[in-house]
Formats: C-alpha cells, sequence, structure tokens
C-alpha cells in the first residue's frame, strides 16, 4: 500500500485562456478501486494523462507507483490475440491469459483469433485482462463501458471488484456501483474524494446540492441588494457634487462633496468584495436548469409496428425474427447482445434502407428524431448545425448551457469538442425536435452523470413516444416502459 499525492496542481492548455486544474490538492491510496466522475469537458481524462506524466504543470504529483492507461493502442490489429496480449505482457504465461479472460467470461478460444475478428466487446476485454495480468501498476482506466452491452457489464463490474489500485472513468451508475470503493469527485472548482460507491456519494452529493440551492438563491437576493445599496451611494454622491454648481458656500459644499463621494467609494469598495465573495460561492452549484423537449402527439393511436423483422447481411439472418407494435406515449427500450440487429431495428423505423424480412410499417407524415451512435460527421458551427436541422440557434444553445456546456465552447467547431459533448450536441437537436417519435441509440455513450439524471427527468416529464437502446441499467429502468428482447441466430 502506498499514496497518490497531488499537490497544488495548476493545469491549462496552452490555446486555453483558463485554467483546467488550479491548485488543486488531495490524496489518494494506490489500494482503492476509485470511480472518477464529472461533467463533460471538465478535465477527467486530461488528470489521467497528467498522471501519465504526457503534459507539463505546476505543482507536485507524487507517487511511488507507475501508471498504465486504458484503452491501449494495439500496434497489429492483425495479429492473433494471443500475440497482442504478449506484447503487453512479454513475460506472461499463456495460463495466466486464460485465467484473466475466464474471469472476465471470455472464451479463451479468442487466444487463436486474429484480434481484428473480435467483437468491439471482446476487445475491451481482452486489452483490460492485458492490464492486469501485468500487475503491480496503477491503472487509469477511461470509460471501457461504451462498446459493452448490458450483461458484458455487469462482467466486467464483477471483475474489477476482485481487484485493487485503479481509477476508472464511467458514468454508469451501476456499473460504479458494482466495482468502486471510493469516488473521486471533479466538481467545478475543485476535486473531492469521498469513501464509498457511487450511490452514496450521490445521495451526499444531491442533498448538498439542494442545500447549495437554497443558498443560492439567498445569495442572489443578497447581491441584489448589495448592488441597489452601491446604485444609491453612487446617485447620493452624484447629487451632492451636482449641488455645487451655484451653492454661495462652495468651500462648505465642496467638502461635503468631497466626503461624501469619499463615503461613496469606500461603501462601493466594501459592496463590490461583499458581492465577488458571494458570487464564488455560486460556482459549485451543478444545478443549470431544467431541459425542456417538444414532442407532438400523433394523431392515431399505433405510432410504428414491425412483424417478423429480421435483419439479414448478403442474405443471412443475423437475428431471429421480432414484432411489436409502438403505441403513443410507450418507451420501449430494446436489449440484447451485441451483435443482434438493434441498431438495424432502430434505422428502419427512421427509413433507413437495410436488408431485411418482415414488415416494417411506419406512416408517411411521422415526424421522427434520431441520435445515431456514432458522431464522427459531426463538424462546423453550431450555428450552421442549427440551420441544417431547422432548429433555433438559440434554443439549442440554452439546451447544452443546461447540460454543462461553458460558453466558450460555443466558439468552437464541433469538430473539437469531446466525446461527451459531441453526444450532448445531438441529444440537444433532438430536444429541439418538435417530433412524433423519438429514435435514440445508445445516447448515453460518453455523457456524464449529472447529464444523464438531467436527460432522464426531462424524458419523465414530457413522456416523449420512444424506441431506443441503451446499456446504462438504471437509465433503462427509470425510462422504458416496455422491453423488446433480440436475440441473435
Amino acid at each position: 500500500m502506498s499514496i497518490i499525492k497531488v499537490d497544488n496542481l495548476t493545469f491549462s492548455y496552452p490555446s486555453s485562456y483558463h485554467n483546467v486544474f488550479d491548485n488543486v490538492s488531495f490524496v489518494i491510496d494506490t489500494d482503492w478501486r476509485l470511480g472518477f466522475v464529472g461533467r463533460n469537458g471538465r478535465g477527467k481524462t486530461t488528470f489521467l494523462r497528467l498522471l501519465t506524466g504526457e503534459y507539463e504543470y505546476s505543482g507536485r504529483i507524487i507517487s511511488s507507483v507507475e501508471f498504465e492507461y486504458f484503452p491501449y493502442r494495439v500496434s497489429d490489429e492483425g495479429l492473433l490475440t494471443v500475440e497482442v496480449l504478449r506484447e503487453k505482457n512479454p513475460l506472461a504465461e499463456d495460463w495466466e491469459f486464460m485465467r484473466e479472460l475466464s474471469l472476465l467470461d471470455v472464451d479463451c478460444g479468442v487466444l487463436d483469433r486474429p484480434f481484428n475478428t473480435l467483437s468491439h466487446g471482446e476487445r475491451t476485454k481482452v486489452l483490460l485482462s492485458a492490464l492486469f495480468v501485468n500487475g503491480g501498476r496503477f491503472l487509469l482506466i477511461d470509460e471501457p463501458t461504451n462498446h459493452l452491452d448490458g450483461r458484458a457489464r455487469e462482467s466486467v463490474a464483477h471483475y474489477l471488484n476482485r481487484k485493487k489500485g485503479f481509477i476508472l472513468v464511467s458514468h454508469d451508475r451501476a456499473f460504479m456501483d458494482g466495482c468502486v470503493d471510493h469516488i473521486l469527485a471533479l466538481n467545478k472548482t475543485d476535486i473531492q474524494v469521498v469513501n464509498g460507491n457511487f450511490s452514496s456519494f450521490m445521495t451526499e452529493f444531491e442533498r448538498r446540492q439542494e442545500s447549495e440551492r437554497r443558498e443560492n438563491e439567498r445569495l442572489k437576493t443578497d447581491i441584489r441588494r448589495l448592488s441597489d445599496t452601491a446604485r444609491r451611494t453612487e446617485a447620493w454622491a452624484d447629487r451632492v457634487e451636482a449641488s455645487k454648481i451655484g451653492a454661495g458656500d462652495k468651500g462648505y459644499v465642496g467638502h461635503m462633496s468631497a466626503k461624501m463621494m469619499k463615503r461613496a467609494k469606500t461603501v462601493e469598495a466594501r459592496v463590490e468584495k461583499e458581492i465577488e465573495q458571494k458570487s464564488s460561492l455560486l460556482k459549485n452549484s451543478e444545478y443549470a436548469g431544467k431541459l425542456k423537449m417538444f414532442p407532438v402527439v400523433y394523431r392515431a393511436e399505433t405510432i410504428a409496428e414491425l412483424s417478423g423483422v429480421a435483419v439479414s447481411y448478403d442474405g443471412r439472418e443475423i437475428m431471429r425474427p421480432v414484432g411489436f407494435t409502438v403505441k403513443r406515449g410507450e418507451r420501449i427500450a430494446l436489449d440484447g447482445k451485441n451483435g443482434c440487429g438493434k441498431s438495424s431495428i432502430l434505422k428502419l423505423l427512421t427509413g433507413g434502407t437495410i436488408e431485411h424480412l418482415g414488415r416494417v410499417s411506419v406512416p408517411s407524415d411521422l415526424k421522427v428524431s434520431y441520435i445515431p451512435q456514432d458522431t464522427c460527421a459531426l463538424s462546423g458551427s453550431l450555428k450552421d448545425f442549427a440551420g441544417d436541422n431547422g432548429i433555433d440557434e438559440s434554443l439549442l444553445k440554452t439546451v447544452l448551457s443546461r447540460m454543462g456546456f461553458e460558453r466558450e465552447q460555443f466558439d468552437k467547431d464541433i469538430s473539437d469538442f469531446s466525446d461527451g459533448q459531441k453526444k450532448k450536441t445531438l441529444i440537444a437537436k433532438s430536444l429541439c425536435d418538435a417530433a412524433h417519435l423519438y429514435v435514440w441509440d445508445e445516447p448515453l455513450n460518453f455523457i456524464d452523470v449529472y447529464s444523464r439524471m438531467q436527460i432522464e427527468s426531462v424524458l419523465c416529464e414530457f413522456n416523449p413516444t420512444m424506441v431506443f437502446v441503451e446499456h446504462d441499467k438504471v437509465f433503462r429502468q427509470k425510462i422504458a416502459t416496455r422491453v423488446i428482447e433480440l436475440s441473435r441466430t
């Protein structure tokens, strides 16, 4: 057991005018299993990169352990999986690889397959196992769940719960509850270390946020009162100064004017200082306002219908036929292992051209709002993005600001956004859409916990008709009114 001490850490990117971290200090134990949470774009991955020595910074990071980052690059994805593992761990025995893979519910037969033939979930598990074979290092695990289905997430959480010595960046609440014993919370103005799993952290966080909301309302009232005082004092001084014009005893009036002006300046300085102090207390609240959306009620009760639908590739069915009806007001979650056709079914509901058997019936006048998994094509300004999608630019930016966007982000090209910020842009666009049906494909990939809770709240309030795929267990339990199981052939 040893400690990692962060002392007065300050860091900013060369192109930025503000610090990502500003005199941050805390201590963590290398035996802990830490869940790392915070808003998108606040610096979680940056902090992990600082630990690995990738960036220069001021302050100190003191540690007796070496750090290893996940995910890491594979030099040649055409190699056999066992060769990929040997590249990472040249001194390890095959039985050690097999032991870790079995703990992750991965068939050891993958060792003899080319790495590039593995599914995304299998690749994640294989690469993760390599880190734990290579023991003695403190692991920095950055969002390992994005390509894992629900069952795979459970097996990885169970696996990590048997290990120790890592920081895990994840936004999946159930996943973190299954494997962490401390939370590292990246707040607006500091980093906080909390003992316990995510649920215990969130209970305390919500209590603190509610207390801060009440305090902030009081502070805002005080700030308005102080601002009014400053304006009144300035007005008094101005009136006394104006009274010198035409006055008989200009010496006396001048003396009184100077005295009043000095008093006004003193009051103004005191008020400004008090306003600044009170304003700084408002900055750590994560409450950014409620979200809204604009679902439209369709004229008929039945929104869409699928009958005996089976997606096929090159004439080969990849899934067992499925049939279901989407009724007005339903929120249907599609569930199943990776590769069972969930995304393809969603695309068929949006009118996409995909090879399939069976019948898909969607009314021609149905307005559909779609969020795809992939964000790679996003580029350009937010203004152009809003115009291209027929939504109001100011409304789009309001939604984004309420999901944690800083104002300076609005001037950037979307291609320069983080993965989480790109996904938020798609979600904000969908929330702005006036639609009969919302089709969302893994919308929460890369989305921070606080925004997930905001999205849950708006969906529960406005009750849109939805068909979605999402592996976040908590989100699915709160949002889905029905679950449709899909399976591979």
